[in-house]
C-alpha cells in the first residue's frame, strides 16, 4: 500500500464506525451496508503463502518452503515476496513467470481461499451489523465458483454467513467480468434491499464510485492493500486500518 493512504488514517477513526452501528441499529431492516471482502474483511497472504510454499515443493526451490504471510508486505507484489524469501533478483525473474502461472492456477479457487483470515475485528464488527437487523451485503469482485470456499471461510472465521438472517452475498458471474463494471452493478442492486448508509472497501476506485453513486452514504476506506492504481481518494472517505474490537 502507498504511504499516502497508509497516512490518511487519522485519529478518532474508530468513532466513525461506532456511529455506523448507531445508524445501522436505529434504521433497522431499512438500512443497507456493503462490504467487500479481499483485503477489507478478509486477509489473502495466509492463501499467497500457501500457494508460493506449495510452488516450492513443485520446482524444489528450498528458499520458497518457508513462505508466509509477512514476506507479502504489500499483498501481492509477488517479486517482492520472492525475494523476502531469499531469492536473488536474477532468480525473481528467472521463476517469475512459473510462479505467475501457478499462482493463477489456484489463487481464484474456492479450494485456495478457505485459507484467507480474517482482518482484525472484522467477525465481531459484521456480527454487529447483523445483529442491528440491517441488510449485511458482501459485494465482491470473486466469482461464483468461489462460493462455496468463501462462505466455507466465513464460517470458519467466525463472519456472518449469506442466508443468515438479512445476509447477502453478490459475486462475479464468471471469473473473466470486469471487477470495476461488476461493482458498479451491483451498486445498483443495493436499492432493492433498502438505504444504503455505509460502503466498505480497500481499493480507491471502488470507494470512490460508492460515494459518486451513494453521496449521502459513510464511505470507509480500508488501508491495507489495493491494486496499486493511482486514484485519489476523494475527501470525504474515512480510511482505517481495521476494524476495532469493542465488547
Amino acid at each position: 500500500m502507498s504511504s499516502d493512504l497508509k497516512t490518511r488514517v487519522r485519529e478518532g477513526w474508530q468513532q466513525t464506525l461506532r456511529d455506523i452501528l448507531a445508524r445501522a441499529r436505529s434504521l433497522g431492516s431499512q438500512a443497507v451496508l456493503a462490504f467487500d471482502l479481499d483485503s477489507t474483511l478478509f486477509d489473502n497472504k495466509p492463501r499467497q503463502a500457501r500457494i508460493m510454499r506449495e510452488f516450492g515443493v513443485a520446482q524444489a526451490q528450498e528458499k520458497l518452503l518457508q513462505c508466509a504471510p509477512h514476506h507479502w508486505e504489500s499483498g501481492f507484489d509477488m517479486r517482492g515476496a520472492m525475494r523476502n524469501c531469499g531469492l536473488s533478483d536474477e532468480e525473481v525473474e528467472a521463476q517469475f513467470p512459473l510462479v505467475r502461472a501457478f499462482w493463477l492456477e489456484r489463487f481464484f479457487t474456492s479450494d485456495y481461499c478457505v485459507h484467507d483470515e480474517a482482518i482484525q475485528g472484522a467477525a465481531t464488527f459484521t456480527h454487529a451489523v447483523a445483529d442491528s437487523g440491517a441488510h449485511l451485503v458482501y459485494v465482491t469482485g470473486r466469482h461464483e465458483a468461489m462460493r462455496a470456499g468463501t462462505e466455507a471461510c466465513m464460517r470458519q472465521q467466525g463472519l456472518p454467513v449469506p442466508g443468515e438472517g438479512r445476509v447477502h452475498l453478490l459475486m462475479k458471474p464468471h471469473a473473466s467480468d470486469n471487477d470495476d463494471a461488476f461493482k458498479r452493478e451491483a451498486h445498483a442492486r443495493l436499492g432493492e434491499w433498502g438505504t444504503l448508509i455505509a460502503a466498505f472497501d480497500n481499493e480507491p476506485t471502488h470507494a470512490n464510485d460508492y460515494l459518486r453513486r451513494f453521496p449521502q452514504a459513510q464511505v470507509i476506506h480500508l488501508a491495507t492493500d489495493h491494486s496499486g492504481r493511482p486514484v485519489t481518494l476523494l475527501e470525504e472517505i474515512v480510511s482505517v486500518p481495521h476494524f476495532f474490537h469493542e465488547p
